[in-house]
């Protein structure tokens, strides 16, 4: 699995976002992702593909999570 971050911008707003991509490769991912970029440029919000690299499951929140992050 795989995961790949976006960057985004409108008019001088940037920010980011990530999708998990199903691919068996990371090459794959990558044109899975530049496709995914194509397609959807088509409104006002410009898609960049910033980074695809691979994961062991998706970004979840958990409440161990949150509680690791209150105690910093």
């Amino acid at each position: 699995m795989y995961m790949a971050e976006f960057k985004l911008r409108y008019g001088s707003r940037k920010w980011y976002v990530r999708r998990v991509i199903e691919a068996d490769s990371l090459e794959k991912a990558q044109e899975l992702a530049e496709r995914y970029v194509k397609a959807i440029n088509k409104g006002d919000v410009i898609w960049e593909v910033a980074d695809v690299y691979e994961v062991k499951k998706p970004l979840t929140i958990t409440p161990e999570m949150v509680e690791m992050l209150e105690k910093v």
